[in-house]
């Protein structure tokens, strides 16, 4: 009994002696095997992927109780790149010891109950490599609690401080303890990622409910030996996974799978201290970016040395693109940022001096520098302002394109403001504008990263919007107040409200451009703090005594606040009594706008829109368009996460019918942001006082007359108010204004010294020609990258994923002219318009653009990944020669005959698999993601003068499709032709998923090719002849003419206007064809006649065209075309019919006496298709037999707001009742009073 007893007692002490409370034995040395892969593709057989994997082993060290030593032994670094199953993982011997000579340093670290702190190392050792070492230390960071089998934990992890799940089981026979970890990496406080290039993207939280498109699970799996110094980790593993498009998740996507695995090989007694020198703190084990900017995932170059390389390269892609843009060369643009970007200054000063001199490189040099986007370029152009070494337009741009890419971090924004008050930056109006717009820009993507924002980043603008309203400065108010519109700072609300009448403290009296700038400069601020702007907006929308325009402004600037449903009744019930009806019209068709919104943040707004709608229609749902409109069209697709939404805005005043000012704006909605577009705005409430009585003195001869009389509207700027501008306009793009221009009195007087009839040597228009005359040589080239979005996020194994998406154009244009005057230039520029003058010249305009998206893992030392490549390159040429007479009105222009393919426009794509390693350049991998295309067979169709020549195949099973074709339209008269070639590859493009459709292999292109023709050409000729001695034809003398169908050359009277086009060869009859335009008006009636022949040798095609407008028969069509205009015959016929007690109604139809077999095949087609097309827009049809080879319609004003439709087809009837459509009230309840139209009987409807 008492043998039994002791043997429980030393049970029970062995028992309690061994726990699982995590942690390691500093007298201990503990050994590892690890291995880390992660792979990218699409997660499908037959695809190519690309992937890295390490293997190492870990050995830990004690140093104290609480500090250890960890040192990596035997790496093996791996590249995989192409079809899992069918290749293996490749070693990268290189790329092995570069990495290894880093990781067997001592990296040391403080390990604590299952956590890890405190990452030092030695100096020397890179970010990347503590990165490393951090996926590493990752697998021990858990917490082992024994109470609970089931918990939640928020703990430090390399993802950031992150939400856990923990669930544990123990081994009944091992004693071992299993843990599984799931880690919410979505969700993390101070998350390990990073957004760069997004900071005018507005977030929309609304289209996040719709669908992500990034979704990343992260699991750990541990198996844990419990021992007398605690839990001991055997074993761990770590699996995450990712899924990304560029669309929504659920509509298919690109895969990232990352594991890691540990496995404790064995426990020693330490034989020795690891020695090691001085350390430096890394920070905890979150994972630390770095350097990130640098680091493009697109390409992969050595960067030593950066400056004699990117000299180099400047100096090819100007001489390459010298003449045209060669397309070939437009991505090292990208090479050419990256080596900027680790230029250090004194490397850009020394660039500087190197390509100034070279006109061409340096404007390549101040287009691509902007791209450094740090300190170093705000000291560049400090450096540029203070010499004055760059014009006026060079700063501008330079300085423009630096700010919008330029960190918005504190010390740089700091540093910016130094241009507010050096003197070059107000040696020109539009440097000095884009200064301070470009500054206020720069202040709004620093409030985007720090909240709240530092009133001190404002503080210089506010201050000028102070001193500007002191001095009664108008100008600079309205300067001030757009920048503090481009900031958004809520901070500057209380000195806008300064500017705002019944608003301000003190009584302002500011003119309506003052006014307008001060509503305006709330738009941005609508987001950030929504209650004051409308507290502010409402106050102004209420007071009557305020300009309509004013108004109106604020309205539209409330609903960008998104009011409440509570708000929108209240402005409904005030807009019932409203007695401006441009207000009321304004209010009213933008509410009706929003009321149909589709966009997710216009959700709830559109619901209360709608209401708002349906109480205010009864009164002012007729209001015509001679009234101020807001309108809005928007629509978003669920599937793509993608959307876009225009409104135009026209505001009038009850003084002039035409609009005083129109603004339009665009948006993009993408993968839960929202960008601002282009939008613009015109001012033109000064036109009116200008133009005077224009109409009336211009008679469109382009006469004498006609020029003094533009010239007399441009001289009554002498009696306009020195303070009226006659037009004003602004352009922003992404939400900021970056230029505005005022038209005044200054302006218009340049003009006139510029263009005055009499203007002498002296003038600049006639020193333009004159050079013309001696020829000119006009060339430029712009690179600019349209935009860099990138995003950073830690993964498991310490290596940083990165989605970026760049787009980069490269636009060019060259001239070469000459022109000549016959008689020469004498004095008066008055004579060029009697004169015949000739001009030779040929050229290029033309870009290419190149987008790329990355999704893999980017670091300096490799790559890999998926990356979607495009390329679109736009190329035409020119070559002719011209001759004008205005006062004749003849026109001649001469091509070459087309000797070889150009192509115009192309578009390609594909998809790639990925693999980069900065030891082996040479050795990158670039392998599509789908097989290669197929080649295919001719077909060639003939058909008369021109050939048409089809090419298709199609190749298409379970998981393939690939579609090929080619057709080319060519003339044989004029030796040339047009051809559209396509190729598309997909696989499994069956899986109805959106990201497949944009999946493979893509090619598009438009040329111009030289074909046979029947004679040899010369030159294409091309003539119009409107002289002002051919009159109107009378209809007895035309229909002679059609009856003998001569050609018109030869015809009695002479046609109103000539057009022909020639194929030239040499003394040889041309070729081509001549067309006669004949007009012939009478009483009640306009006619116009076309006849166009066929010229050459054999040939009597010709095609006869007859219409007529009516007011008792409405307008009538006659087409014929073929031998002497017999072969083929349609006429078309519309009216609108008015007869007593019955609604305004318009018919038409289209009837068809004989047509080509081709025309019969494609009507047939498209009849096919309607019944589906109308079911689908709400149509009902009905079966019956209407005229055969006819179609009709009918369109009925049931109501002021709504139609009825049916159209007849051959076979059936298609018809809708009831279809919204708001009618001005004259269309409808006027017409209804007049009934005296009786066109519907001579149409010949009952």
């Amino acid at each position: 009994m008492r043998g039994l007893l002791l043997f429980c007692i030393v049970a029970l002490a062995a028992s309690q002696s061994v726990h699982f409370e995590l942690g390691l034995n500093p007298k201990k040395t503990y050994e590892y095997k690890y291995e880390g892969m992660v792979h990218f593709g699409l997660g499908h057989p037959n695809l190519a992927e690309s992937g890295v994997k390490m293997m190492c082993k870990i050995k830990i060290v004690g140093v104290s109780q609480e500090t250890f030593i960890l040192q990596v032994s035997d790496l093996v670094f791996e590249e995989f790149n192409g079809v899992l199953g069918k290749n293996s993982f490749n070693a990268s011997p290189k790329l092995t010891q570069r990495i290894s000579a880093q990781l067997v340093k001592p990296i040391m670290f403080n390990y604590v109950g299952g956590h890890v702190s405190d990452i030092r190392t030695s100096a020397e050792i890179p970010d990347i490599i503590v990165n490393i070492v951090r996926g590493m230390l990752d697998l021990f960071q858990v917490t082992v609690k024994t109470t609970q089998k089931i918990y939640e934990l928020e703990e430090t992890s390399i993802h950031g401080m992150c939400h856990s799940n923990y669930a544990t089981e123990q081994d009944v026979n091992t004693k071992d303890m299993h843990i599984t970890q799931i880690v919410d990496v979505s969700n993390c406080k101070e998350k390990a990622a990073i957004y760069r290039g997004m900071a005018t993207a507005v977030l929309d939280q609304d289209s996040k409910q719709r669908g992500e498109s990034v979704i990343t699970t992260l699991r750990y799996i541990y198996t844990v030996k419990p021992t007398a110094e605690g839990g001991l980790i055997t074993r761990a593993h770590g699996l995450e996974q990712q899924h990304f498009t560029p669309f929504n998740v659920k509509g298919g996507s690109f895969k990232m799978q990352a594991t890691k695995e540990m496995v404790l090989l064995g426990v020693t007694d330490t034989a020795r201290a690891v020695t090691y020198g001085p350390m430096e703190s890394k920070g905890s084990l979150v994972y630390k970016f770095f350097n990130a900017h640098a680091n493009i995932p697109i390409i992969m170059q050595n960067l030593d040395d950066p400056v004699p390389k990117a000299i180099k390269m400047i100096k090819h892609l100007a001489e390459a693109n010298r003449y045209q843009v060669d397309s070939s060369t437009t991505q090292d643009t990208i090479k050419v940022y990256q080596l900027l970007r680790v230029t250090p200054y004194e490397g850009l000063e020394l660039m500087w001096k190197q390509l100034a001199g070279n006109e061409e490189q340096r404007r390549w040099f101040l287009d691509m520098v902007v791209e450094v986007s740090d300190a170093r370029i705000l000291r560049f152009l400090e450096t540029r302002f203070q010499a004055a070494d760059v014009s006026a337009v060079e700063a501008w741009q330079t300085l423009l394109m630096s700010m919008n890419h330029l960190e918005a971090i504190p010390d740089l924004v700091e540093m910016a403001k130094m241009f507010l008050n050096m003197p070059f930056s107000k040696s020109n109006i539009y440097l000095w504008h884009t200064v301070v717009l470009s500054y206020g820009s720069l202040v709004y993507k620093h409030c985007n990263y720090y909240t709240p924002c530092p009133v001190a980043a404002v503080q210089p603008l506010l201050d000028m919007a102070v001193e500007s309203l002191r001095k009664g400065d108008n100008a600079n108010m309205v300067l001030a107040l757009k920048a503090l519109g481009n900031t958004g700072h809520p901070s500057s609300i209380k000195t806008i409200m300064r500017f705002l009448p019944g608003v301000a403290a003190n009584p302002v009296d500011l003119p309506p451009r003052v006014l307008s700038a001060a509503v305006q400069s709330m738009r941005l601020i609508a987001a950030r703090d929504p209650q004051s702007v409308q507290d502010i907006t409402m106050s102004l929308f209420l007071q009557k005594t305020l300009p309509t325009e004013i108004r109106m402004l604020a309205f539209m600037i409330m609903f960008d606040t998104k009011p409440s449903m509570a708000l929108v009744s209240i402005v409904t019930t005030h807009l019932q009594e409203e007695k401006d009806l441009h207000v009321v019209s304004f209010a009213y068709s933008y509410l009706s706008s929003l009321a149909r919104s589709s966009t997710p943040n216009n959700q709830f707004l559109s619901t209360a829109c709608n209401v708002a709608r349906k109480i205010l229609a009864p009164k002012f749902g007729r209001l015509s368009y001679h009234y101020s409109k807001a309108m809005r069209m928007d629509w978003f697709n669920d599937d793509f996460l993608i959307g876009t939404a225009t409104e135009v805005f026209m505001l009038k005043s009850a003084t002039n019918i035409f609009p005083t000012e129109i603004m339009m704006k665009g948006k993009f909605y993408f993968i839960g942001r929202i960008l601002q577009l282009l939008e613009m705005g015109i001012h033109v409430d000064g036109l009116k006082d200008l133009f005077g009585n224009f109409q009336q003195s211009f008679k469109g001869d382009l006469g004498l007359g006609d020029f003094q009389a533009l010239y007399s509207v441009l001289k009554n700027w002498e009696i306009m108010p020195n303070d009226k501008l006659v037009l004003s306009a602004f352009a922003r793009a992404s939400g900021q204004e970056w230029f505005f221009a005022d038209i005044d009195k200054g302006m218009i007087r340049n003009i006139i010294n510029a263009v005055r009839p009499l203007g002498g040597k002296g003038s600049p228009l006639r020193a333009s020609i004159e050079d013309l005359q001696r020829g000119v040589s006009w060339h430029r080239t712009k690179p600019f990258l349209i935009f860099e979005v990138r995003y950073f996020q830690a993964t498991t194994l310490g290596l940083p994923l990165e989605i970026s998406k760049y787009y980069e154009t490269v636009n060019g244009i060259t001239v070469n002219a000459k022109a000549a005057v016959n008689p020469p230039l004498t004095e008066s520029l008055e004579q060029l318009l009697s004169s015949d003058i000739s001009l030779e010249t040929d050229g290029f305009i033309g870009f290419t653009k190149d987008f790329w998206v990355f999704y893999g893992i980017n670091t300096e030392l490799f790559q890999c990944g998926t990356e979607f490549k495009s390329k679109t390159p736009v190329a035409i040429p020119w070559n002719f020669s011209a001759k004008i007479n205005v006062r004749k009105r003849k026109f001649e222009i001469d091509f070459p005959s087309c000797k070889k393919e150009v192509e115009l426009l192309s578009v390609s794509s594909n998809v790639y698999a990925v693999s980069r390693n900065i030891e082996d350049l040479a050795l990158a991998k670039i392998t599509p993601m789908m097989p290669n295309a197929i080649d295919s067979n001719d077909e060639v169709v003939r058909m008369g003068p021109t050939i048409v020549r089809s090419e298709y195949e199609q190749v298409s099973t379970r998981n393939i499709w690939h579609p090929k074709a080619k057709v080319c339209v060519e003339s044989n008269i004029y030796g040339a032709g047009v051809c559209l070639e396509s190729e598309f590859r997909r696989e499994y493009y069956h899986e109805e998923y959106p990201l497949y459709y944009f999946l493979g292999y893509t090619r598009m292109a438009l040329k111009v090719i030289p074909a046979q023709a029947i004679k040899a050409v010369d030159k294409i000729h091309f003539e119009v002849d409107a002289g002002p001695s051919r009159p109107p034809a009378s209809t007895r003398q035309l229909m002679e003419t059609l009856r003998r169908l001569s050609k018109a050359s030869n015809s009695t009277p002479e046609a109103v206007y000539n057009i022909k086009a020639f194929a030239m060869s040499g003394n040889q009859e041309p070729e081509g064809y001549d067309a006669d335009f004949y007009y012939t008006p009478e009483a009640n009636t306009q006619s116009a006649q076309l006849i166009m022949s066929q010229v050459g040798e054999d040939t009597n095609w010709k095609m006869c065209v007859d219409t007529s407008v009516s007011a008792q028969v409405g307008t009538k069509g006659h087409l014929r075309w073929g031998a002497e205009c017999q072969s083929y015959e349609v006429s078309m016929r519309a009216a609108t019919a008015n007869l007593p007690g019955s609604k305004p109604t318009l018919k038409a139809k289209i009837h068809w006496t004989r047509v080509p077999g081709n025309m019969a095949e494609i009507s047939k087609r498209i009849e096919s298709y309607v019944p589906g097309m109308a079911l689908l827009l709400g149509f009902t049809q009905q079966v019956k037999r209407n005229t055969k080879q006819e179609v009709s319609a009918s369109v009925i004003a049931t109501s002021a707001d709504s139609v009825d439709m049916q159209i007849e087809f051959p076979e059936y009837t298609v018809f809708r009742h009831a279809i919204p459509f708001p009618l001005p009230p004259f269309s409808f309840q006027e017409v209804q009073q007049d009934n005296s139209n009786t066109t519907i009987d001579s149409f010949g409807w009952a």
